[in-house]
């Protein structure tokens, strides 16, 4: 039997053109175009039967609580519920600490941060559910709660040991340096904000196991902890994941905990279980980007080159480990980012808060090391009297040195990278126009003053765990020629799985459009890592060619003898199979006839990264297999009275090998980039004294928009082979593009920096919003960040109680008053007030909108 599908090209057609879509070229995403016509199914699109239970989460007030008790009677009777669980109700393991115990699915006895589960809700829709939770009656022993990094500091409490890294004598450098510069640097954590949220739908099988539909970037992991909460084996439950709408980290560990209290459910009642967290509650009881407060004493010659540093990264970790120890190690590893400490002290401390438990995000901690770097630059630059970015060229490593924790560098072409940056975008003509702009405003009595920054980055591509560091696959080839492959990557929106397609169909010479990448199923590829590290092409794609390469040579094999040839005279090409002079066969052709000589035609493949290591008892090792590498040229305006400022420009050119589809990658640059400005200038994570969320919801917390992208902006790819056998000579693009955001950062301090003639270094924190712009601006001026000596003080307090009852820091959140504030008369807005199209309002449209979500 032999089918060909009308899907595809024609055979006559494919002999007289190269295939479709190989490597090298911009593929559109696989899943584009239900993308956009919203028929792409996420976990919580999945039809649902008739008897699906729903649950919603009772959370905990306290920031760190004893539970005298707990009265859910009311809850338990209340329209629509059929259970509740509390922790006495888990049948087997109650922790689902990822990687080290401390957290427990559920509460106990002890509460340790504001949102934390106490109890589920099991009901017959999530409305009832999430309804039901609200008549819950819990009586609180208030205790001691630490809520920031300082106190912690204070107290010595950690969520793990603190770890160092060392290299000669810093002490006796900074000793001997003729400057001695020191700082330091706060910096907010981030909100990751996928659109999808955390989600799961857990089906009972008939054999008493489960399946589990998760939005997990580590669905091994999801089986692993499932299993172990409901008492199975983990043969018995099987974690699917097809696509997730975003996951950014958020997904890698604390996606783990709705499946578990799914799984719990449909063992107990034998239906199938959903669960979604409305976005208030996503973001109040999942982890975010790590806090940190970092300081740091550098030694520099007269040129501005380091001798020696001291450095103090701190890492707000929340009340369990998670992912933080090797957190915060990433951020050790990258508190150099580029550049050359000679000697270096390095500390780095998991501090242990009564918050959720921060956890994974893009950069994995390297961001917060490697922005210390480059204030750090900019501090020495602005006391030197230097350009910063002179300062940073002077500091580059250079080939056959080796970083603080004694990787070699290697390929490290970062110079070439940003002189070419800088002179294709005139940087040394812009930063003299733009001092002498600045002058001319100053003289003037303008407010308007303009940053220019161009920075590097430098990032370790691999996990700094060393057994995550490998894959598997499992390709098969039906007989009409097409193929499947299946890998153990997840698709979170970053065009993992059009580039494992195209590197199966250039494997086999064939059409891009005769791939199909299936869900990732841990029944089909075992033992998964995380879909982390910017690792998810260079592992998976690896393996998939492994798997792909096995194939091919057993399908060599069998023509060479059949056909009576050299294995050397059979090649693949335009999706046919040439042997030698004889017969040329087209693709499906040949595969027909290698199953009817019973060849098989399915095969695994497997892949574990080459020559890296790490001994942490020494510090001292090879953790990333290369660098990622790249440098972005930002220019921005900024009004020094009302601290608001715009990106006017950004030039970026990215290192990523050979890419495999340059259109994807680009994609990631500028996703990544745009992120990455929205942690280090709007996204701003508020508390309240008692370890509330007070930015719990897209009113409150601002993400970027399509108006604060830069007004003129170009990305470009730096045409170069990675050195290291990656997939095609491949590099990484998850992560690294994040960082290129520093230049944003960098570009606004330098605006600031103007207003003391470029010889302080300003005091702006992470992120600058224009609040902390204004703020850093005034210090800079000798105002002091106060209320005005000419308000009412009177009526503020009386508007506002000093007990703190209202629960929120009336020092972050109250707006202050600055000496230069002025009322004005706002003009009346002209222009039509009356909607040309109000009959389509009053009828809207609505035949191809869709409906409500299945739970409901």
């Amino acid at each position: 039997m032999s089918h060909h599908s009308s899907l595809l090209d024609s055979n006559s057609n494919r002999r007289v053109r190269p295939p479709k879509n190989k490597i090298g070229t911009g593929a559109k995403h696989d899943s584009a175009i239900s993308h956009v016509m919203g028929t792409a199914t996420y976990v919580d699109d999945i039809k649902k039967p008739q008897d699906t239970l729903h649950l919603a989460i009772g959370k905990s007030a306290h920031a760190h609580a004893r539970i005298v008790s707990m009265d859910l009677s009311a809850v338990k009777t209340a329209d629509g519920v059929v259970d509740v669980i509390t922790f006495a109700d888990i049948p087997a393991k109650t922790d689902i600490g990822p990687v080290f115990d401390g957290d427990p699915l559920m509460v106990d006895q002890i509460t340790e941060y504001v949102g934390q589960t106490l109890f589920a809700v099991v009901a017959t829709s999530h409305r009832a559910a999430k309804k039901s939770t609200l008549k819950a009656i819990v009586e609180y022993e208030p205790l001691a709660a630490i809520l920031s990094v300082e106190e912690a500091l204070k107290q010595s409490q950690f969520v793990r040991p603190s770890h160092f890294m060392s290299r000669g004598d810093a002490a006796t450098a900074l000793e001997e340096s003729s400057t001695r510069i020191a700082g330091h640097i706060h910096m907010l954590g981030q909100e990751h904000f996928y659109l999808e949220g955390q989600v799961s739908y857990v089906v009972p099988c008939d054999d008493g196991g489960l399946e589990v539909y998760t939005s997990s970037q580590h669905p091994s992991e999801v089986q692993q902890l499932v299993a172990e909460v409901v008492d199975l084996p983990f043969h018995a439950v099987t974690a699917v994941v097809r696509r997730m709408g975003g996951g950014f980290g958020g997904k890698e560990t604390q996606a783990a905990a709705w499946s578990c209290l799914c799984g719990i459910v449909a063992k107990r009642h034998n239906v199938p279980v959903s669960m979604r967290l409305d976005r208030q509650d996503d973001m109040v009881v999942t982890g975010k980007r790590h806090e940190f407060a970092n300081r740091y004493e550098v030694g520099v010659n007269d040129e501005g080159q380091v001798l020696g540093v001291d450095m103090q990264l701190s890492g707000l970790c929340g009340y369990s480990p998670d992912l933080s120890d090797a957190i915060v190690d990433r951020a050790m590893f990258h508190c150099d980012n580029a550049y050359y400490y000679p000697a270096a002290q390095i500390a780095g401390h998991r501090c242990k808060t009564h918050t959720v438990s921060n956890t994974a995000y893009r950069g994995f901690g390297g961001p917060q090391g490697l922005l210390t770097a480059e204030y750090m630059m900019d501090h020495i630059a602005y006391t030197l009297g230097k350009d910063p970015l002179q300062v940073r060229l002077a500091n580059l490593y250079k080939e056959g040195q080796s970083t603080h924790y004694g990787q070699p560098i290697e390929h490290f072409d970062l110079a070439t990278i940003m002189q070419t940056l800088a002179d294709d975008n005139d940087y040394d003509k812009r930063r003299q126009k733009i001092i002498e702009a600045n002058k001319k405003a100053e003289d003037e009595g303008s407010d308007k003053r303009y940053g220019l920054a161009l920075t590097p980055v430098k990032f370790g591509i691999s996990f700094t765990v060393q057994h995550l560091n490998q894959a598997g696959a499992l390709v098969h080839i039906y007989t009409d020629g097409t193929i499947q492959i299946n890998h153990g990557g997840t698709e979170m929106g970053q065009g993992l799985y059009v580039k494992i397609a195209q590197i199966v169909a250039n494997e086999f010479e064939v059409d891009l459009d005769t791939v199909k990448v299936t869900a990732t199923r841990t029944d089909k590829v075992p033992n998964t890592s995380p879909t982390a590290a910017s690792s998810g092409t260079d592992i998976n794609g690896k393996a998939a060619q492994n798997a792909c390469i096995t194939v091919k040579d057993r399908l060599v094999e069998f023509a060479a003898e059949h056909f009576k040839v050299g294995a050397e005279d059979i090649t693949f090409a335009r999706n046919h199979v040439h042997i030698s002079d004889k017969e040329t066969l087209t693709f499906s052709e040949f595969v027909q006839l290698a199953y009817q000589q019973r060849v098989s035609l399915s095969a695994t493949g497997y892949y574990k990264t080459p020559k890296i290591f790490y001994d942490r008892s020494k510090a001292w090792g090879r953790p990333f297999f290369y660098f990622a590498l790249g440098a972005s040229c930002a220019e921005v305006e900024v009004d020094i009275l009302t601290g608001e400022y715009t990106v006017l420009r950004c030039d970026i050119l990215h290192d990523v090998g050979q890419s495999i589809n340059p259109d994807i990658d680009i994609g990631q640059i500028e996703g990544g980039f745009v992120q990455g400005m929205g942690w280090l200038t709007a996204e701003e994570l508020i508390w309240d004294k008692k370890g509330r969320l007070a930015s719990d919801g897209p009113a409150n917390y601002k993400i970027p928009t399509a108006h604060d992208l830069p007004k003129q902006w170009s990305v470009k790819l730096f045409d170069r082979k990675n050195e290291e056998q990656t997939i095609y000579n491949s590099k990484a693009v998850g992560e690294p593009p994040f960082m290129l955001a520093a230049s944003v950062w960098c570009a606004i301090n330098n605006a600031v920096a103007s207003v003391g003639s470029y010889q302080k270094n300003p005091e702006l924190t992470m992120p600058a919003t224009p609040e902390a712009v204004l703020k850093a601006v005034m210090h800079l001026q000798g105002e002091k960040w106060e209320v005005s000596g000419g308000m009412d003080a009177e009526t503020v307090e009386s508007l506002t109680p000093v007990d703190d009852k209202c629960d929120i820091d009336d020092d972050r959140v109250q707006p202050q008053q600055v000496s230069h504030s002025e009322e004005v008369d706002v003009p009346t807005t002209k222009g039509k007030l009356t909607d040309e199209q109000s009959e389509a309002i009053k009828k809207p449209n609505v035949s191809t909108a869709r409906g409500p979500a299945h739970s409901e």
